[in-house]
């Protein structure tokens, strides 16, 4: 089936202000500005296209909202959420457009649909979102079969099936809470989000509002997690746990990564960033530190206002951390933001200010493509996920349908792989 997509126009203007600074990201290539992607796959690569036909290929991709880069030189996973598939690049990508060399769960690069309009497998998948190393191997939330699938080895090939699934007692089971109206240490609705640090499997159960932590790679299918934060108990599944804003509640968590060593949640129904001191070790611990809203007990978009500024967030699905930068892809403000803190502070950490910003010229700025338009090879359109590999920040540019690759600048990354 052909699928299209076409641009929204909005009328009104934003005001105006000083341009902010930029994200240190750089394009090494002699014929391309310092401010653009370096390399462009899906169909958003092309930039004269308004409407564009998005049927399933080896070079197209449909909404994606998470891609993993493995190593500096590759393999490359993406999350292909609208086509219902994971596409695999051997070697990371170096030219515009440059077809996949593998897919799992379609039978080929040519069929889309949930588990391949097929049931549920092990090979199978239904709005894949969060892709992320787990040890040697990868995880992936499989957000609509309502599991995470784990792969011990990195799949190199087509087809590949997963080892152990999470949040059903099988592969072949996709019910949200495994059928069940509570929620449970086994049980998974809508998880987008996966990361893995210092052997522990961190999942953002987003149906449930919640994130799961298993310490250690889980080894058997529907393994019971052992920690939550969001909700007192495992059991529980109420929007700010059932009351009002907190540090401990979330109501969207969507993406986590870890910032000089303090997790961070981007809990997007709240429009903020949850960041902890350290990495929580209790049940329901509550946050330290929250970007995007004024106070713990604040939730509005914007912070109430249609345009946003250099301390508000609109549903920020993606995180990730490099060096002394902490990076968020401010969905719904079409736009990346950054703060950067060498030595991080985290008494004086609240409601702090961006320090950077990409795809758009100023803070007070949020059009799709910057101007409602066309892709520009530096503009966003709805960006779901962002993840760091050493240097290199790929980015799914979902409502532009591409992952783009972009190099952050000399001396502004570490040699780490976080988000």
């Amino acid at each position: 089936m052909t699928s299209f997509v076409v641009k929204s126009f909005s009328p009104q203007r934003s005001p105006q202000g000083a341009p902010a600074p930029r994200l240190p990201f750089s394009n090494p290539a002699a014929d391309a500005g310092a401010d653009s992607a370096i390399t462009i796959l899906g169909a958003g690569h092309d930039l004269s296209w308004m409407t564009a036909p998005l049927s399933p290929a080896a070079d197209t991709l449909f909404g994606p909202r998470g891609a993993c880069l493995f190593s500096p030189t590759g393999p490359l996973w993406v999350a292909d959420t609208g086509h219902h598939r994971l596409l695999g690049w051997r070697s990371r990508p170096t030219t515009d457009g440059q077809p996949a060399d593998w897919v799992i769960g379609q039978p080929d690069f040519e069929h889309e649909g949930q588990n391949a309009k097929g049931e549920p497998a092990a090979n199978t998948v239904a709005v894949p979102t969060g892709i992320c190393p787990c040890g040697d191997g990868m995880a992936v939330g499989d957000a609509w079969n309502h599991r995470v699938l784990i792969w011990h080895r990195v799949p190199t090939d087509s087809h590949t099936p997963a080892d152990v699934v999470l949040g059903q007692a099988d592969f072949t089971q996709n019910s949200p809470n495994r059928g069940e109206a509570e929620a449970a240490s086994d049980r998974l609705h809508w998880p987008y989000g996966v990361f893995f640090h210092d052997g522990c499997l961190y999942v953002a159960d987003t149906g449930n509002r919640r994130v799961l932590v298993w310490h250690g790679i889980p080894q058997s299918h529907g393994q019971p997690a052992d920690q939550v934060l969001g909700q007192e108990t495992f059991n529980t599944r109420n929007e700010n746990g059932g009351g009002s804003p907190t540090a401990a509640s979330m109501r969207w968590p969507h993406s986590l990564t870890l910032w000089q060593g303090h997790l961070v949640v981007a809990d997007a129904g709240n429009n903020r960033l949850m960041i902890w001191s350290g990495v929580p070790t209790q049940n329901n611990e509550p946050c330290r530190v929250v970007l995007g809203q004024g106070n713990f007990e604040a939730v509005e978009l914007n912070r109430g206002e249609y345009f946003p500024t250099d301390r508000s967030l609109n549903m920020p699905y993606g995180v990730t951390a490099v060096g002394d930068w902490l990076l968020t892809a401010d969905t719904a403000n079409s736009r990346l933001i950054g703060w950067q803190a060498s030595a991080l502070d985290l008494d004086t950490l609240n409601d702090a200010p961006a320090a950077g910003l990409l795809g758009q010229v100023t803070y007070r700025q949020k059009g799709e493509n910057r101007s409602y338009g066309s892709a520009l090879r530096d503009s966003f359109c709805w960006p779901y996920g962002i993840q760091m590999c050493a240097s290199t920040a790929v980015i799914a540019d979902s409502g532009n349908n591409r992952v783009m690759l972009w190099p952050l600048e000399t001396g502004a990354a570490e040699d780490i792989h976080a988000g």
